[in-house]
């Protein structure tokens, strides 16, 4: 009897073994479609882009193979170095001015009763594009705009400022305006940092004696590390590719003056139509976010190792 039991249960693993040696085996053959899209969508125009970036090319004509002439063009051309600089100026105003600020209302606001409907009005602004966000700034900040009329309305000066015609003004001011759209969202992830502090630790420190400034130093933001980290790294990675709200306030302009490397590209490729050189933009400020994006994580991930 114990024989013929144990023969339906020896059987049964070794089908149910089987079963998840066949499992692994076609496993992999599930996920081919996934990849193709991938490959198709993502690798080849890049691969198409970097053979590209080497030649002389129009759009129309086949690609003719020009070697490194791009990139020689590219660093030697002061309106792209401008460019070059203007993106690092994005960079840096992104990562202090949205992150500080959504800090900040997250933390003012977190606990509050009417916590949310404080926090909504930061929000709604991260519900229009970056388009709109461009049109309502361009006509906020043009020379006979909103705010100039209101400085005239006041008696205060720079009534009649060209806020958007000259450089690097111009581009502090659109990193004012974007700052409007991003702070919120930022407010919005520190909050859900904030919700996944225990309770305990706070509460212990409170009966301690710390307080405001102290409590936030010592106890709220070491928790809010890793929050912190996905925040500044979004905003790095969308502040190299800042287009749209560049295009509709400035174009670039006057001149170059406010052009970033996206918009060096777009102009390159889709106005001039020097499709290599544009190719040679993309794939250079490719490298840039993922270079930034990388040696910003390590940074991180060493430093929490070390704390850790």
């Amino acid at each position: 009897m114990t024989a013929v039991t144990e023969r339906p249960v020896e059987t049964r693993r070794l089908n149910a073994t089987r079963a998840a040696r066949t499992g692994a085996r076609m496993a992999p053959l599930f996920g081919l479609p996934a990849a193709g899209v991938v490959a198709l969508l993502l690798y080849l125009p890049f691969l198409w882009t970097t053979y590209v970036s080497f030649t002389d090319y129009d759009g129309l004509a086949s690609p003719v193979w020009s070697g490194l002439a791009n990139y020689k063009a590219m660093f030697s051309d002061p309106d792209l170095i401008g460019a070059l600089v203007n993106t690092l100026l994005w960079v840096a105003g992104m990562i202090t001015l949205p992150v500080v600020l959504g800090l900040l209302v997250a933390v003012l606001t977190y606990g509050h009763k009417w916590g949310t409907w404080l926090r909504l009005p930061f929000l709604l602004p991260y519900a229009i594009s970056g388009v709109a966000v461009g049109v309502i700034w361009g006509f906020v900040l043009q020379p006979d705009g909103a705010l100039g009329q209101a400085l005239g309305f006041f008696g205060l000066p720079g009534a009649h400022t060209g806020w958007l015609q000259s450089g690097p003004g111009n581009t502090l001011m659109m990193i004012v305006a974007t700052t409007w759209q991003a702070a919120g969202v930022n407010a919005l992830l520190f909050v859900v940092g904030l919700q996944s502090i225990p309770t305990e630790p706070l509460e212990a420190a409170r009966l301690d004696g710390a307080d405001g400034f102290k409590l936030f130093r010592y106890h709220l933001w070491p928790q809010l590390r890793a929050i912190t980290t996905v925040v500044i790294g979004l905003s790095i990675v969308g502040s190299l590719k800042t287009f749209d709200v560049v295009w509709v306030m400035t174009q670039g302009g006057p001149g170059t003056s406010s052009e970033t490397l996206a918009l060096s590209m777009y102009k390159e490729t889709f106005v001039l139509n020097d499709y290599g050189q544009g190719a040679a933009i993309a794939l250079f400020l490719s490298l840039v976010t993922f270079a930034a994006s990388i040696l910003y994580l390590r940074y991180q991930l060493g430093d929490a190792r070390e704390q850790g």
